[in-house]
Order: structure tokens, then sequence, then C-alpha cells
């Protein structure tokens, strides 16, 4: 008679959105991508002089790189791509935000933010894998 939720309430666990429980790999990314978009807002923000180029690339770049993270990369975004596609954008994305820090003169900050990256999205480019199988 009524369209009830199948979970029980007051189960723990967590959930994204997407019907997984929230894994530790799922925190280290949510936590890449706010600072891959503090990186670009920084970056906008020491890179060019200020005022007018300064606050359009201080908005702009993490405006930017967000819409297109949610267009392409959400699970819940608009537009569903494969993997290959994701992982396109996601690479793009935090591609941007290494080299942002290696332009503005912190190679180590760059190479450590690239190589947790990548090992994060490789993790989770596997994982969808599986699951598209």
């Amino acid at each position: 008679m009524f369209d009830t939720p199948k979970r029980r309430p007051g189960r723990g666990g967590g959930d994204d959105g997407t019907g997984h429980p929230i894994s530790p790999n799922t925190v280290v990314r949510i936590v890449l991508q706010v600072f891959a978009l503090f990186s670009l807002g920084l970056w906008g923000y020491l890179a060019w002089p200020f005022p007018f180029p300064s606050l359009f690339f201080v908005i702009g770049a993490p405006l930017f790189a967000a819409v297109v993270w949610w267009l392409f990369r959400s699970p819940r975004g608009p537009l569903k791509t494969d993997p290959l596609g994701r992982a396109i954008v996601e690479i793009a994305v935090m591609g941007s935000a290494a080299y942002a820090w290696f332009s503005l003169g912190y190679p180590l900050v760059s190479a450590v933010f690239a190589v947790v990256a990548l090992g994060s999205g490789i993790i989770h480019f596997r994982h969808e894998l599986r699951a598209a199988e």
C-alpha cells in the first residue's frame, strides 16, 4: 500500500547516495576533491595580479572544475559516462590542481598530491570496472 524504504532506520554504516557503504578511499577522495578546489583558487589568487585577473581565476577555476566534475564525474550527475570518461575528467581536474602547486613553486606539494590522487584514482577506477561488469 505504501512505498516504504527497504532500509531499516537506525542501521549504521553510512551511504554515499549510490547504495554503497562509505569506504576509507571515499573519504580520501572527498578530501582530495576539496583540496583540488582550494588549490585552484589559491593558484588564481597567487599567480595572477590583483584585482581583475586574480578574482576571475580565484572564482572561475574552482567553479569550472566543480561544474565539470558534477557533470561528468559525480555519481548523481546529469550526464552518465563510462568509467574511462570519468577517469579522463578526474585526471584533468586533479592534474590541473597538481600543476597549480608546481607552477606556484611547491613541487613537493604537487608531487605528494599527484601520488595520493593517482593511488586513490586507481583504486576507485578498479572498483568502478568491477561494478560495471
